[in-house]
């Protein structure tokens, strides 16, 4: 009986110990989310660093570590005694940019042709055959077709049209690696050669400019571009923002995503300026100032991510031909969240904006999101299942990716 009663005892002790410690790791992960790694701090504005980062239960040590020029580090403890962390506080000078709104149109061509899947072919003699199965991969890039070099995929159906039945050696960009590999074609029902893969070298959409700075760099969206086939990110040879004209909106609700619908005239006429990146971050690029003209544009300062606060905010965007300021308010802050465009929770306020659209619909990444004048980020992602909140990313990591 007594050993019953110890054995119960030892569980509930046990029970107790991972309570505390799972408590423990999730006050942990709390607390690292709330402080950040690393801030920016203006010149002419800065205020006692330390109070920017205050929390309950935490203390910052007088002496730094001087880290590089114009940039220390902070000693972060619990209690005044438990190490934490470090934070790297870098001074900065006040920047300004051209924040915008507006709906614009996303052309983009792959650097060489991305291969979403293999297929089956029925072979002539009426079997099904699968021949690029096992070597190559969805998300792998083709640039080299036996010696010629590719492009688009034009080029490649063009060294297809030549294909008599002999092995071919394709050259695929496999992550930072470039590889060669060998594929035999099979001939279908109708004579004709082919290797059994599909494949796609361009995309197109809809998207939200959410700023341009004084030398003409644009940042838009918030998040980059993925192939809706493999997931990876794209990546781009070249690509053109253009203006474009909202025709619909589908409203979004529970568990259905809405969506903006537009026109886009892909010609040199309607192009806004030229795509040279898609991060992660979002998708950048040049602009010349002539073209900045017809865009909705005015001159705002950035904000900091540890002058972000919960409470009302406003986002720019464009659902009509015009851009417009709707209400909206920052429920929820995450300093340091692993994906770096779901770094607040921003949830739609504004009764005609929810009449229109249902609150955040697909089309709106990029809309610029502003608190007490200052431009903190910009709207990256909506909630499937309620359309009237989403994600957004700090602006100071969409102007570190320009």
């Amino acid at each position: 009986m007594m050993n019953r009663k110890r054995k119960y005892r030892y569980l509930i002790l046990a029970f107790l110990a991972l309570d505390l410690m799972l408590m423990g790791w999730l006050g942990y992960r709390l607390l690292d989310r709330k402080i950040p790694d690393q801030i920016l701090v203006d010149h002419e504005n800065s205020r006692e660093v330390a109070g920017l980062l205050e929390r309950p239960f935490v203390s910052f040590v007088d002496a730094i570590t001087v880290s590089g020029k114009d940039s220390y580090t902070l000693h972060c403890r619990v209690f005044g005694v438990i190490p934490f962390k470090d934070v790297k506080v870098k001074h900065t000078t006040a920047k300004e940019v051209y924040v915008s709104g507006d709906a614009v149109g996303i052309y983009m061509q792959t650097k060489g042709v991305l291969i979403i899947d293999t297929g089956e072919i029925l072979s002539e003699s009426g079997e099904t055959e699968e021949p690029a199965r096992d070597i190559v991969k969805p998300g792998d890039y083709i640039v080299a077709f036996d010696q010629n070099r590719i492009q688009c995929k034009q080029d490649l159906m063009e060294d297809l049209a030549a294909l008599d039945g002999d092995s071919v050696m394709l050259k695929v960009r496999r992550g930072k690696e470039t590889i060669p590999l060998s594929l035999t074609p099979v001939k279908d029902k109708e004579g004709k050669y082919k290797l059994g893969i599909w494949v796609r070298d361009d995309t197109q959409g809809i998207g939200t400019l959410t700023y341009v700075d004084e030398d003409g760099r644009f940042g838009a969206l918030g998040h980059g571009i993925s192939d809706v086939d493999t997931g990876e990110l794209l990546s781009i040879a070249d690509g053109n923002l253009y203006d474009a004209q909202i025709l619909g909106i589908r409203k979004g609700e529970k568990g259905n995503p809405g969506e903006l619908s537009g026109l886009i005239r892909y010609d040199a006429d309607n192009i806004l300026g030229e795509i040279s990146e898609n991060s992660k971050n979002g998708i950048f690029g040049i602009m010349d100032a002539w073209r900045m003209k017809n865009l909705d544009l005015k001159k705002i300062p950035i904000g900091y991510k540890q002058d972000l606060k919960t409470g009302p905010a406003s986002i720019l965007c464009c659902t009509d031909g015009e851009v417009k300021e709707y209400a909206a308010e920052i429920t929820r802050i995450d300093m340091n969240h692993e994906d770096s465009n779901k770094s607040f929770v921003i949830r739609i306020t504004d009764k005609e904006l929810l009449e229109k659209t249902g609150g955040i619909v697909q089309g709106m990444s990029g809309s610029p999101v502003l608190q007490n004048g200052k431009l903190f980020g910009a709207v990256t992602h909506v909630f499937v299942q309620d359309s009237t909140g989403g994600y957004g990313i700090f602006i100071e990591n969409m102007t570190g990716n320009a």
